[in-house]
């Protein structure tokens, strides 16, 4: 490698950690910046991780202690709101057969274990700390921090996140925009009866389903149209919760007695955006929540985001020279991929909305993961 050899990841998220892992394996030297003095270690109730997440977590070299931490399933069930199951499948195992289809973890805990593969990795960490200014030439950005220091690389990767104020910065105008959904999520002990995913449509709320997270554990969620977050005090958030999650039968009456903790519960809206075009302005290129994020309808969130550290990568990792054909080539690669996941994840949120109860949702989330059983 001849060019473009110091590069500073800005974010320290999924995206942001494996990408990091991957460029030190490659032998780069990189720099990550986390604005979270914690390095968000412990925020999160839940996360599904489908194969095609797995699959890159075991590139990172941490699928082992993944697999151990969480709780691996291959179906998933539609029930009645009483909790009578109405149909049941086997998931598609989108990582390869060698892998389970889906893997219910503890955020925190998959959090800690991307920043165990970070520190381990060699590159140079420092929390707290944000980018300021990004000052770019034809050879690289110079980079002013909100700790006063100053650096030179020969790449920027924003991995920031939704809300990412490098995105910005480099005039990519595009924003999240809310699909008229909200969720509700909680942590809570796992029923001994739930060993996947199932979903209810219908009832008080769009969606209502979990997720076991371990031996122990699942995170619940429940899903209503979206409303101002003024009108719903912090205090009140279990009780919001109880209220939708108590209409639903089945494992639900010994999964809302534990819905007892406003402070354990989340209450976030959905968005979709899709950075289209390029990801990339010179010597800054985006990742994961920062280029594209849709609603959790899919689960594949964190999935796309590790997809896009992945290939970017190893782009980076073959090339001899880091320019725009390299860039827009990882674009093409991904929005192929990310496009139809973001625009079924939406229309799956859209038909709920709409009141359409004959709508084809388990047909549309086939479709798009057989989709994703190919590499990125």
């Amino acid at each position: 490698m001849s060019t473009a050899r110091t590069v500073l990841v800005i974010g320290g998220g999924a995206a942001g950690n494996a990408v990091t892992v991957l460029l030190r394996r490659a032998g780069l030297a990189v720099h990550l910046i986390e604005a979270k003095d914690d390095w968000n270690a412990t925020a999160g109730s839940g996360i599904t991780l489908q194969g095609n997440a797995l699959r890159v977590l075991r590139e990172l070299g941490v699928w082992e202690r993944v697999e151990a931490s969480g709780f691996g399933f291959g179906s998933v069930g539609i029930t009645a709101p009483d909790g009578t199951v109405l149909h049941a499948q086997d998931d598609l195992r989108t990582g390869g057969d060698d892998l389970p289809a889906t893997v219910g973890m503890q955020r925190p805990h998959l959090q800690r274990i991307l920043i165990d593969a970070v520190r381990a990795s060699g590159a140079d960490v420092r929390l707290g700390v944000r980018a300021t200014a990004l000052d770019q030439d034809g050879d690289g950005v110079t980079v002013r921090f909100s700790d006063g220091a100053e650096g030179r690389y020969d790449l920027v990767i924003a991995a920031d996140g939704l809300g990412s104020t490098t995105r910005a910065a480099i005039g990519v105008t595009a924003k999240p925009e809310p699909t008229g959904m909200a969720i509700w999520r909680v942590a809570a002990p796992r029923p001994a009866g739930v060993v996947r995913t199932d979903l209810a449509y219908g009832g008080p709320a769009y969606i209502a389903g979990y997720c076991p997270t371990s031996d122990t554990t699942l995170y619940a969620y429940v899903v209503e149209a979206n409303r101002d977050r003024a009108s719903i005090p912090p205090e009140s958030y279990a009780e919001e919760m109880r209220r939708l999650a108590s209409a639903y039968g089945g494992h639900w009456p010994e999964i809302t007695a534990h819905i007892t903790d406003p402070a354990k519960v989340n209450y976030t809206w959905f968005d979709r955006m899709l950075v289209e075009g390029s990801w990339h302005r010179g010597r800054v290129v985006l990742v994961g929540d920062a280029a594209h994020c849709c609603p959790p309808t899919l689960a594949q969130g964190a999935a796309l985001s590790l997809e896009d550290a992945l290939v970017l990568a190893r782009l980076l990792a073959e090339a001899e020279t880091w320019d725009d054909a390299l860039f827009q080539a990882y674009y093409q690669r991904r929005i192929a991929r990310v496009r139809p996941v973001v625009e079924a994840s939406v229309q799956i949120g859209r038909w709920q909305l709409d009141g359409a109860r004959d709508a084809d949702v388990p047909g549309l989330m086939a479709r798009t993961m057989t989709m994703l059983r190919e590499l990125p």
